[in-house]
């Protein structure tokens, strides 16, 4: 947080080369991260293996969360306390865009090798008595093709791959022993391990392309919000919103829903993405919305595309009158109210309707006019949607709204970036003021300027006395607005 504060009060950007794919053109955003930090945090509240196990197995984007969250804890200290004691009234829900891609991307590797190995093994006369006798005898088998389709082929015709089988069917059907249920499924599983052993060392046979990594299911799209309940001893729902880049303001906007309807007291809420990542860097460019140009790119200017971030954003959201009968104070500004909405038009391109839908959800609920709102920080991925996107802007709000937009300065994070780019206007609202942005103003496109030319350039501004706002539009074409006020003395 200390660190987060600290850049956004310098103008520029904290993006890094990529070189995912070897040297390359791209720029991205990494975040430093140490989870040893948080050892101690759940050394003092866990049984001493269960840092070395999050360590082990959890994804980044579930170790990023983690942390986040750990963090959030700490900016209203007691509240750990009250998440638990809430029991079924505390909720979770932390989201992600891609999830664990590299954790599903290196299983896929393993498995492509594991399979190769075991088909090129079956497939060899040695271990495949049809082949041997039969080489010449199935016209169906593939004659000019890539070993992949020979070995393949050949492979699901070993008899002696059906013997191996069997073997194993034979173990694995075996039931589970006598006695305690705990221990004699470990006793269980110990024999048939060293069951599927002895068939395999019969046989000479690799591992079968079946035994690769489980770190796969362990890191599902849920597991960030599994782990904080799991951590804090949150026994409420715990599950994971996913709407790309408007995934933080939906789980705000669920969160308002399940407070006001009183389901619940506390929520945490939050998004995390995974570093960036060479399947994710390439999808992006290919998708043509990806800067590659070995510069930054800022939106408003060039229109060249955005850069790939990965990190986490963990808000702790409550219900006012409880959180102040318990002692808790409330941090930057009030999230009055979220629109949300469905272009429904296309899958990747933005349409008018669907943000201004939002937009005007949002205001109606905060009970508003576009007057009231001092300050708006855009989507702006620097390509040509900012320009519809200040159009949007425009047919709603006057000119005199004080604009930001900051994926210029951390990066695009897929799921978090809404969520930095609200708590730095949370931020930037305690200290008075809205940080700078990485943009020169003689920067500024030209036909964006022509239709709006009030933003936060590359220098801090005060913070108007009014109502911010903040839009999101995620892939799919899913908005999320949030209208948010400056709390009156501590109070509403």
């Amino acid at each position: 947080m200390d660190a987060f504060r600290r850049n956004l009060a310098a103008a520029g950007h904290w993006l890094e080369p990529f070189n995912g794919f070897g040297p390359d053109n791209f720029l991205v955003g990494s975040p430093e991260f140490c989870f040893s930090e948080y050892e101690e945090w759940i050394d003092t509240r866990f049984a001493p293996r269960q840092f070395q196990k999050l360590k082990e197995k959890m994804s980044e984007p579930s170790l990023f969360a983690i942390g986040a969250f750990i963090q959030s804890l700490w900016q209203n200290p007691g509240i750990e306390q009250e998440l638990r004691t809430l029991g079924s009234a505390a909720h979770v829900y932390v989201g992600t865009g891609l999830g664990a891609l590299d954790t599903t991307y290196k299983a896929s590797i393993e498995l492509y090798k594991a399979q190769a190995r075991w088909d090129a093994f079956w497939a060899s006369p040695d271990h495949n008595s049809e082949l041997r006798d039969n080489r010449d005898g199935h016209p169906e088998a593939p004659r000019e093709c890539a070993a992949e389709e020979w070995n393949r082929y050949w492979m699901e015709r070993s008899p002696e791959l059906r013997e191996y089988l069997a073997e194993l069917a034979e173990i694995d059907g075996a039931a589970m022993s006598d006695g305690d249920v705990g221990h004699a499924k470990l006793r269980t599983i110990r024999e048939k391990e060293k069951g599927h052993a002895r068939v395999r060392e019969k046989w000479h046979a690799p591992e079968p392309p079946w035994h690769i990594s489980a770190d796969v299911i362990w890191n599902i799209h849920n597991t960030p919000a599994a782990q904080i309940s799991i951590l804090a001893g949150i026994t409420g729902l715990a599950f994971a919103p996913v709407a790309a880049c408007s995934t933080f303001g939906v789980a705000l906007g669920l969160a308002a829903r399940a407070i006001q309807s009183g389901e619940a007291k506390i929520v945490v809420v939050g998004a995390t993405d995974g570093p960036p990542h060479p399947l994710t860097v390439g999808a992006f460019y290919t998708a043509r919305v990806l800067a590659a140009s070995g510069s930054a790119s800022l939106p408003l200017t060039g229109l060249q595309g955005t850069h790939i971030a990965g990190g986490a954003a963990v808000w702790i959201v409550g219900d006012y009158e409880y959180m102040q009968s318990k002692g808790f104070r409330p941090i930057g500004m009030e999230p009055v109210s979220i629109g949300l909405s469905s272009d429904a038009h296309h899958i990747i391109t933005p349409s008018e309707e669907g943000p201004k839908i939002a937009i005007q959800q949002a205001l109606a609920k905060a009970g508003l006019t576009p007057d009231g709102l001092g300050t708006w920080d855009l989507h702006a991925t620097a390509t040509p949607g900012d320009y519809s996107e200040v159009t949007t802007l425009r047919s709603v709000f006057p000119d005199t709204v004080l604009v930001t937009a900051r994926k210029g300065t951390f990066g695009h994070g897929m799921s978090a970036g809404s969520g930095w780019e609200l708590t730095a206007q949370y931020m930037g609202y305690e200290q008075g003021q809205l940080f700078p942005t990485a943009l020169a103003a003689e920067d500024l496109n030209q036909s964006i300027a022509g239709i709006h030319n009030c933003f936060v350039f590359d220098r801090a501004q005060q913070f108007p006395g009014k109502a911010g706002g903040k839009l999101s539009m995620g892939i799919g074409g899913i908005n999320a607005c949030v209208v948010s006020r400056p709390w009156q003395n501590g109070a509403r």
